[in-house]
């Protein structure tokens, strides 16, 4: 089962929420994967990768989870960041090729996939994570979101660019004591009729929920 993790933005707090995730399923006895096909960073920075992150709550190499040649030390989207390092141009398909084949045979754990910004942020030169979803054949969708203000315009956008999945939309720093944040979530559950979570343990849940769901069907 592959569970593919956007955002609405970059700064959203995907790789954190995505991460704490991974950590929860696992305590629960499933086995995850993590894959980040492409990612780029600010040169010299020496905080962990997200990758670096993700493999922290995998448990693999992180150069499993992000190939060494798609690290790109460039503060921008993958692909701008490639043509100003002078790097080849990549695709989607390339991308995808990378996943699969570091996948073992018939795999049939969890794959949670993490694309870069938002869901329309370019991710390779002829695509974005949408792209990505689309050619991976992704099962399921998180969108991850700032629980505050400007949230429910970005949501519906992201969501919208998703039609081919029912995406659960987590909503990160959510703080049950604050208003505005109580209010957006009611929002966009009641008069949207999306799924939220607000913590990686109810993600978590929903994941597990809709994968044996899926396999009943």
């Amino acid at each position: 089962m592959i569970v593919l993790v956007t955002g609405t933005g970059t700064d959203v707090g995907k790789t954190w929420f995505a991460a704490a995730t991974i950590e929860v399923l696992r305590v629960a006895g499933h086995t995850v994967m993590a894959r980040k096909p492409v990612q780029s960073f600010a040169p010299g920075d020496r905080s962990p990768t997200d990758a670096d992150v993700l493999a922290g709550a995998t448990g693999e190499d992180s150069d499993r989870v992000c190939p060494a040649h798609r690290r790109l030390p460039m503060a921008v989207a993958p692909p701008m960041a490639a043509a100003e390092l002078g790097l080849a141009k990549f695709t989607i398909a390339d991308l995808v090729a990378e996943v699969r084949t570091s996948l073992p045979v018939d795999c049939d754990e969890i794959v949670v996939v993490e694309g870069a910004g938002g869901a329309r942020s370019p991710l390779a030169d002829d695509g974005d994570t949408v792209a990505l979803a689309h050619a991976l054949a992704v099962d399921q969708v998180v969108v991850v979101a700032d629980a505050g203000l400007g949230t429910i315009n970005a949501v519906r956008l992201t969501v919208a660019a998703l039609t081919s999945w029912t995406p659960i939309v987590a909503l990160n720093r959510y703080d049950g004591g604050n208003k505005l944040h109580r209010a957006n979530r009611e929002w966009l559950t009641t008069r949207d009729a999306f799924c939220v979570v607000t913590s990686p343990s109810e993600l978590a849940d929903e994941i597990t929920r809709r994968g044996a769901r899926r396999a009943r069907s």
